[in-house]
């Protein structure tokens, strides 16, 4: 099979799913190119001005694919235009609402405008959470395909290896309204260890930080199926987090980490704290987290299932 990516950047997010996707399709013996384009750099004009652009970009592409895959709204609108058997919308957490909660709600409304348009000029739709998946029926009708974002185990071999620093609370995600961040410092005096921020750092950095930590917390307010969690899973960090979105499809409150509450600093430091003071609790964390993303999340049990949507999309 051959097929077109289109992203406004293949790093981080989804647009990191979707580099990792790439390679491990090529990996397989499929063909595929990438598309990405620039966008302005301010806040509220990002999305509408690569929705435009790249829509502009895909105009001159003369090429045709069995596939191409649009990730995240503003890419199916370069997706329209290009030639292909069919056509894939990935979509990770609820885009509008998400507008929404981090601009504003007349920047919300315009989201909600474009995801309507953006949803038509897709043959099918995915997403990588239950949840997303559930919202997204009962407020469209459409059924979403699930399919899962793994992580690549394969790139952790080049993270080095040391001690925990005792009570080392890591906080690895943007310094964004939506992740939270005001929460965590908020709930930050209360909490009996010390809290590293990692907002800016380079992905093997902020995993190096990660792994020699007592404790990973995401305070978000909203998520789909974070992928710095599974990460932690990985590397046996045990996870407090929020009951929001795809959390607790990851997150058995007690299983595989901790779920508290959005908008309460004060529970979020009680189950932080409890993680640092329970070592049998923290060490049984540990091994269920790490056995669950062995066993569901990783690309040697996901891919088989994105090679058989691709070919049974075909088919139809």
């Amino acid at each position: 099979m051959n097929f077109l990516f289109i992203s406004p950047r293949f790093a981080g997010g989804i647009g990191g799913h979707a580099y990792m996707l790439s390679e491990q399709l090529q990996k397989s013996g499929h063909e595929v190119e990438l598309m990405s384009t620039t966008h302005l750099p301010i806040k509220n004009l990002k999305n509408p001005s690569f929705a435009l652009i790249s829509s502009l970009k895909s105009l001159t592409n003369r090429n045709h694919y069995d596939i191409v895959h649009a990730f995240n709204v503003p890419s199916a609108f370069a997706m329209k235009h290009i030639k292909a058997k069919k056509k894939v919308l990935s979509i990770h957490g609820t885009f509008s609402q998400a507008i929404d909660l981090i601009h504003s709600k007349p920047y919300g409304l315009i989201g909600n405008l474009m995801e309507k348009k953006a949803l038509q000029y897709a043959d099918k739709i995915t997403t990588d959470s239950e949840y997303t998946k559930k919202i997204y029926k009962e407020t469209t009708g459409i059924n979403f395909e699930y399919l899962p974002s793994p992580i690549d185990i394969t790139k952790f071999k080049n993270i080095k290896k040391s001690l925990t620093i005792k009570n080392q609370v890591a906080y690895v995600a943007r310094a964004d309204y939506g992740k939270g961040i005001d929460i965590l410092e908020k709930a930050e005096p209360l909490i009996k260890g010390n809290v590293v921020y990692c907002t800016d750092l380079p992905w093997k950095d902020a995993m190096e930080v990660l792994s020699k930590s007592h404790v990973l917390v995401q305070p978000s307010r909203m998520e789909s199926l974070a992928t710095t969690i599974k990460e932690a899973f990985y590397l046996k960090i045990p996870v407090v987090a929020t009951q929001v979105g795809g959390n607790p499809e990851l997150v058995k409150h007690e299983v595989t980490g901790l779920l508290t509450p959005s908008e309460n600093p004060i529970k979020l430091a009680e189950s932080i704290n409890r993680i640092l003071n329970d070592n049998a609790l923290s060490k049984q964390i540990r091994q269920n987290s790490y056995n669950f993303v062995i066993n569901n999340m990783t690309w040697e049990s996901i891919l088989p299932k994105y090679i058989e949507f691709y070919e049974n999309l075909l088919k139809n």
